[in-house]
């Protein structure tokens, strides 16, 4: 198991408030789909293999009524009959921004998000991966992880008989 390294939130509060603040105010202005929102972001967390903002956003994209399906089919989303032109587009330029290229952000990829979002919708697009990013490395580098799971119940223990041994 990995040790947390510093209570980041608490030791740079102010900062990390700020970035906080941020998503609150990206997501007050909203994507055309609160699940899409959380899909980007999971992506987004997969790609930066951040534990802690996968079980975040799994759990929120599910509450948003997203289905396990999709869930289990996003890293594979270019395989999957599963998404929209619309949210290809959002993932493609989610996975983008994540791993700049020597290019940065391909101009096609770029192109067909802005066929698919207005200005408003595309700018908080680019911010939601944007705050992402940053709060995933910050998760990772200070080893910040999600609550454990309560530990499954002990199997019963098999009943012992009363009858000897031949």
């Amino acid at each position: 198991m990995y040790r947390q390294r510093i209570d980041l939130p608490a030791a740079a509060s102010g900062g990390y408030q700020a970035l906080a603040r941020l998503d609150s105010l990206i997501r007050r202005d909203g994507l055309v789909d609160d699940r899409l929102r959380e899909l980007v972001k999971l992506r987004t967390s997969q790609m930066n293999g951040c534990a802690l903002h996968l079980e975040w956003h799994s759990r929120e994209a599910l509450r948003l009524g997203e289905t396990q399906q999709r869930l289990h089919h996003l890293a594979g989303w270019r395989e999957s009959p599963l998404f929209s032109p619309s949210q290809r587009a959002a993932l493609a330029l989610a996975e983008a921004v994540t791993h700049l290229g020597p290019e940065g952000v391909p101009d096609a990829v770029y192109a067909d998000a802005e066929r698919h979002f207005g200005p408003q919708q595309l700018g908080n697009l680019i911010l939601t991966v944007a705050v992402t990013n940053a709060l995933n490395r910050i998760a990772v580098t200070a080893r910040l992880q999600p609550d454990a799971p309560p530990s499954p119940p002990s199997p019963p223990s098999p009943r012992t008989t009363n009858r000897e041994a031949p």
